[in-house]
């Protein structure tokens, strides 16, 4: 038994050793340009294997063999068509050697590509094409032959058909011939556009909670209308907008239902029906700050959402006390229209500030429209009722409005954004009872995103803050209604709230701090990547409050800066800020920030 178990361990030993490797692998091209060869490297399933650490011979051999494909589709793709590759493996060309003669052991491999010359288109043809067709620039005479570029022109060619209704445009014919001769490469792609098409049936599968009735409404198909890939693409993100799916997928019929309709089926996998979300964050003189959902996605089978949420905010603050939020809301999707969605809501809510004690309700009908995918509005009637105890006593302010708002938002990530922009405005009309006036609430917020450099290593935000309560006396106006500065959501660096302007108590000087009547905020910020994880940045916020009219005498102003450090996370980086005063005299000392997602 011992000679049996000395033999298997001996075994196991030169089956290790023999499928060990590897010692060597060299990769050239000679006399290629640098961009190509990166690109070659970059396509090398070889140099990958090699950084993953791949020692057994066999799967060696078998990336050798792949190799040759993989260059020279990279080769193409840069618009070389004669190019020789060699990969020896032991000496050996790797294609000349059967799989089944596949060596046991690989001491060395070497990689040689002759990339030969970059060849030109000498003809670049796509026809027929529909009107508006754009051809990408370099699918012309005299440009370089790239295999991608001819891919995007027939892609072009084809989906410009598709969005002329011709649902069923392919590729009918094509021809590349390449002159080694010459370095040059004629394409000749011929498109047969088939017919124009209208929508057909919508056809619904795994809707197993979901009245068809309700997922026809939301989806808003245009059945018997023009075929339209942009109008397909918005029935499926309505589907998606419900929250109701995890996945839904759009497929077109194979064949044309005469005369002359195409069928569409909505693939669609449900989520479950409740959710449960908790969030929090965290500032040294703010407090923290912890909030909790409880999601129902489909309460009737129409995907309509109930939302129970509760917030409680400032607490553990240095001044003043925590603030609580409870709210309840119902919406309903595709009401009235496909894109409409109507929903009622109540809050109640118990603040604690440093100046003064609030109890809020309101009520609150909306109606939210989707524009487009960047461009939505929204609506509604609603009841506001306060009850403020502050020091000149006890007031209660009742009002009915009619708050209206767009958010324009083209940012490339709602977390974590490196370009473009994102707009938000309010108009509040509102009609007041009792002590509280009539007027008007206006607030608007801008924010600008810019990456500096090819890698995007380096992004500078921008955002801009206004507000302003119209028609209303300062003391005829809700407190909630009007404006504070300080703290993570206007001035990092400074107490939460802790800008206002001062009123008189009483006939003897004595005042108190209330809200303003117009607020001017800015925010400038400095993001740059240390690693793929990491991040740091730099900031200043800035922030005034005026009783009345912008910069006006009875107003002031303060501002903060600090760093902060960022930790990329799928769901958006953890936010660290460090800020401290740098202009006013509302604060002194280091705050400190935690989040989730960058500051704005």
């Amino acid at each position: 038994m011992a000679r049996v178990l000395l033999g298997a361990a001996a075994f196991g030993l030169m089956a290790g050793s023999a499928g060990q490797a590897l010692d060597r692998l060299e990769f050239s091209v000679p006399g290629a340009p640098k961009a190509l060869e990166k690109d070659l490297r970059a396509a090398s399933i070889l140099l990958a294997s090699e950084k993953s650490g791949k020692v057994l011979a066999q799967d060696i051999f078998t990336d050798a063999r792949a190799e040759y494909a993989s260059l020279l589709n990279a080769l193409y793709a840069r618009g070389y068509y004669s190019a020789v590759i060699h990969v020896y493996v032991d000496g050996v060309e790797a294609a000349s050697i059967a799989p089944l003669d596949a060596p046991n052991a690989i001491s060395n491999i070497k990689v040689v590509v002759e990339p030969g010359p970059e060849f030109a288109f000498s003809q670049a043809r796509i026809a027929p094409l529909a009107k508006r067709t754009v051809l990408p620039e370099g699918f012309a005479v005299g440009k370089t032959a790239e295999s991608g570029v001819i891919l995007e022109a027939v892609t072009a060619g084809v989906n410009g058909w598709r969005d002329r209704s011709h649902a069923k445009a392919e590729v009918a014919r094509q021809k590349l011939t390449a002159d080694h001769a010459t370095a040059k490469l004629a394409a000749d792609v011929v498109l047969d556009p088939g017919p124009a098409l209208r929508f057909g049936r919508l056809t619904i599968k795994g809707a197993e909670r979901m009245r068809l009735a309700r997922v026809r409404a939301i989806a808003g198909l245009p059945e018997g209308r023009a075929f339209s890939p942009a109008e397909l693409d918005r029935v499926g993100a309505r589907l998606r907008r419900t929250g109701v799916f995890k996945s839904v997928t759009l497929t077109e019929d194979d064949f044309i239902t005469s005369p002359d309709l195409l069928g569409i089926t909505a693939t669609l996998v449900e989520e479950k029906k409740r959710r449960y979300t908790f969030g929090a964050e965290l500032s040294s003189n703010d407090g923290a700050t912890l909030n909790a959902a409880w999601l129902h996605r489909n309460l009737f089978g129409g995907g309509e959402r109930l939302k129970i949420s509760g917030d409680v905010t400032n607490i553990g603050v240095s001044q003043g006390g925590a603030d609580f939020m409870l709210g309840v809301s119902l919406e309903r999707p595709a009401t009235f229209s496909p894109d409409t969605t109507a929903g009622v809501g109540l809050t109640y809510g118990r603040l604690n500030e440093l100046d003064y004690d609030a109890d809020l309700f309101s009520a609150t009908v909306t109606l939210s429209q989707i524009v487009s995918e960047q461009l939505s509005g929204k609506a509604g009637l609603s009841y506001d009722y306060a009850r403020i105890t502050d020091p000149r006593g006890e007031s209660t302010y009742r009002a009915l409005s009619l708050p209206i708002s767009v958010i324009w938002d083209r940012r490339d990530s709602k977390t974590d954004a490196t370009r473009n922009f994102y707009i938000s405005a309010e108009a509040k009309p509102f009609l007041g009872f009792g002590i509280t006036d009539s007027g008007l609430r206006a607030t608007l917020d801008l924010r600008g995103y810019k990456a500096l450099g090819e890698t995007n290593r380096l992004v500078l935000a921008g955002r801009l803050q206004a507000g302003a309560v119209f028609g209303a006396s300062l003391l005829g106006t809700p407190r909630d209604y009007l404006f504070y500065s300080g703290g993570g959501g206007t001035v990092r660096g400074q107490p939460y709230q802790s800008l206002g302007v001062n009123v008189l108590r009483d006939g003897l000087g004595a005042t108190y701090q209330t809200g303003g009547k117009t607020f001017v905020g800015a925010s400038l910020e400095a993001r740059a990547k240390v690693t793929e994880s990491i991040g740091v940045v730099g900031f200043v916020d800035v922030g005034r409050i005026d009783a009345n009219e912008f910069f006006s005498d009875f107003g002031d102003w303060h501002a903060g800066a600090g760093i902060g450090v960022r930790y990329a996370t799928p769901v958006g980086p953890i936010r660290l800020d460090i800020a401290g005063p740098v202009g006013g005299s509302t604060g002194d000392g280091v705050q400190v920030y935690v989040g989730l997602g960058q500051a704005f």
